[in-house]
């Protein structure tokens, strides 16, 4: 096992006037058995950097160190790493098991220790009693532990996922979740995982790295994310529905926007006139949809709680101990 870190790394494409910055100097040091997720919209960067990590993606500047080596001129081989990527990539042609022993018989490894890795391997992700069977013959969820279960016998320092739950309808994708889970704690191994679902992120990572246009907004626990968001984009991409962004309302700071979550505005006799415009019905909860003069303001509501009518004009008061204050300018957290 190893940590990973990360120094002013920068990626580029191109010469001249045609080139293009797609990373902006990321710096994250990523401890020894700490499990990071790396999260952000499509097009952010996210899979770059975990491709330049991996060696699949020449650095244009910084440096990558994984267990305190230097990999800038690593090939991918040389790493130490075991990648788990979108599509599976497993061979039609070979059996679960030849599928997970594949590398370890190019390594060269004896008989009996491939064997006895892949037979570990298979009963942590529930996999024995498939390993005779092809890939065509498993569903999308035992097709992405058969993936998981050769990375996890070459004992790689460190595992890298690329978006590996994209492919999996949403059951599948919440029960590959909580293998992962078991098995990082089981394993140990340093971990990066890719992933645009912030679902996927909040319940994974014991840290992330929250990323827009290349560059690096936050990084830390899915608790200090969530509760005290670094910028105005993490707040609006962190949390389903997101946090509402609010300017000039009753109570707010002049030059300043207002964050606060829907969970914290409560229905009223006094606060915010607030028209309502539509409410979603999600069960246990209800989402209420308005307006506070020209913007948009959600309000959750329990299932407790008689949902108002749409047209219907509420009040709403924010709870002063949850609201976020951030510059209008920059969307950076203001202090305090």
């Amino acid at each position: 096992m190893a940590s990973i870190s990360l120094k002013k790394v920068v990626k580029r494409y191109g010469t001249g006037k045609q080139q293009l910055q797609v990373i902006h100097g990321i710096d994250a040091e990523i401890a020894d058995h700490e499990f990071v997720v790396i999260v952000g919209p499509s097009g952010c960067g996210k899979s770059t950097l975990l491709r330049m990590v991996a060696g699949l993606e020449e650095i244009s500047e910084g440096e990558i160190s994984i267990g305190g080596r230097v990999v800038n001129d690593l090939e991918p081989a040389h790493r130490d790493i075991a990648m788990v990527f979108q599509n599976y990539a497993l061979y039609p042609h070979m059996s679960v098991f030849e599928n997970m022993a594949y590398g370890l018989k190019i390594r060269k490894l004896p008989a009996e220790e491939i064997r006895a890795r892949v037979d570990k391997a298979a009963g942590i992700l529930e996999l024995a009693h498939l390993l005779e069977r092809k890939p065509r013959q498993l569903s999308g969820g035992q097709r992405q532990r058969v993936a998981m279960g050769r990375a996890i016998v070459r004992q790689p320092q460190v595992f890298l996922f690329d978006e590996p739950l994209s492919n999996l309808d949403a059951k599948l994708r919440a029960q590959t979740r909580i293998e992962i889970q078991k098995l990082h704690r089981e394993l140990g191994i340093t971990s990066l995982f890719v992933t645009h679902d912030q679902v996927e992120a909040m319940t994974l990572a014991q840290r992330m790295i929250v990323m827009n246009a290349g560059r690096m907004e936050q990084f830390g626990t899915a608790e200090e994310v969530y509760h005290r968001p670094a910028t105005t984009f993490v707040a609006s991409f962190i949390g389903a529905p997101p946090m509402n962004l609010l300017k000039d309302v009753p109570g707010g700071r002049a030059g300043a926007l207002l964050g606060v979550r829907p969970e914290h505005l409560d229905l009223g006799d006094s606060g915010w006139e607030v028209r309502t415009e539509t409410v979603e019905m999600l069960g246990a909860e209800r989402l209420v949809y308005g307006r506070i003069g020209e913007q948009q303001l959600i309000v959750r509501v329990e299932e407790s709680r008689p949902a108002p009518a749409a047209g219907q004009v509420i009040r709403v008061r924010p709870r002063e101990d949850r609201l976020h204050w951030f510059h209008a300018d920059t969307g950076a957290r203001m202090a305090g």
